[in-house]
Formats: C-alpha cells, sequence, structure tokens
C-alpha cells in the first residue's frame, strides 16, 4: 500500500508520521510519499526576486527543508521513502499526487481546535475528504499532560 503524507514541518505533522510508524509496527505493509505544498508566491516575493527560477530554487529549498524531520523519522525505523515539494493549492495539489503517485490512502493532522480557527486550519482537511479519490485517516494531535494543579 502506498500512504500520502502531507508534511508541513510542524510538530503535528511529526505526530501523523509517528503514527503511520505505529501502524508498522503493527502490521502495516506500506511505502511512504512525504509531501510538503508551497504556496504559490506572494506579490512581496515576485517583487523581491522576479526571477521565476530564484523563486522555484527558494521554494523547493524551503519545502525540502520542511521534509527533512519527517524523512529522518521514517529512516531511523528503517523505513524508506520518495518526498515531493509542489507548489499551488494544498487540497488540489494533494489530490494530483495522489493520482499520479498511485496512493491508496493519505495520512494527515487534524488540528483539533475548534470554532472559526479550527474550521480555517481545517479547510485543507476538509477539501481532501471531500475530494480526495482514497480514504484520508485523520490523526488528531497528541494530548499535552495536564498542568499540576496548585
Amino acid at each position: 500500500m502506498k500512504v500520502l503524507l502531507p508534511v508541513d514541518g510542524s510538530e503535528l505533522s511529526l505526530h501523523e508520521v509517528r503514527f503511520a510508524l505505529k501502524l508498522v509496527r503493527e502490521g502495516l505493509q506500506a511505502s511512504f510519499l512525504l509531501v510538503n505544498v508551497q504556496e504559490p508566491s506572494s506579490l512581496y516575493e515576485i517583487v523581491t526576486w522576479p526571477d521565476p527560477e530564484v523563486r522555484a530554487q527558494g521554494s523547493r529549498a524551503a519545502g525540502e527543508d520542511a521534509l527533512q524531520p519527517a524523512v529522518q523519522l521514517l529512516r531511523d525505523a528503517g523505513v524508506e521513502c520518495e518526498t515531493e515539494v509542489v507548489s499551488g493549492d494544498p487540497a488540489h495539489a494533494v489530490v494530483d499526487l495522489i493520482e499520479e503517485h498511485g496512493c491508496e490512502l493519505v495520512i494527515m493532522g487534524s488540528s483539533g481546535a475548534g470554532g472559526l480557527l479550527g474550521a480555517l486550519q481545517g479547510s485543507v482537511a476538509q477539501s481532501l475528504l471531500h475530494d480526495s479519490p482514497v480514504p484520508v485517516l485523520l490523526v488528531k494531535p497528541a494530548e499535552e499532560p495536564a498542568a499540576p494543579a496548585g
């Protein structure tokens, strides 16, 4: 089974990678595609770096940097992976990569926030739940230990 893991460099995305490794330890036979989606260039970036190739190189470098902790987690566990850095709308880019790479599952973090913040942060997850041609497994964030009373 080929599993796509969207990674943005956050602790939540590393949590999803740890969850995927737990599934592997429990018997899931899978290969992984780690994906980082860079937002399209802003007007500021276009003005500051007018050369599109320079902007593309900077975007790719930022994406590869965001992927490194997740790649290291998998390699430390003896699990090889492929990586992709793309630019564009995150939900649409992930759907395109699912089809391009023949992925059968997406495992991604769920912000766990409620209200308006949760709606904004969860928009990529909501779009993928609606548009993905394969199952999407949302991983809740790790619970933080409760602070001692007093």
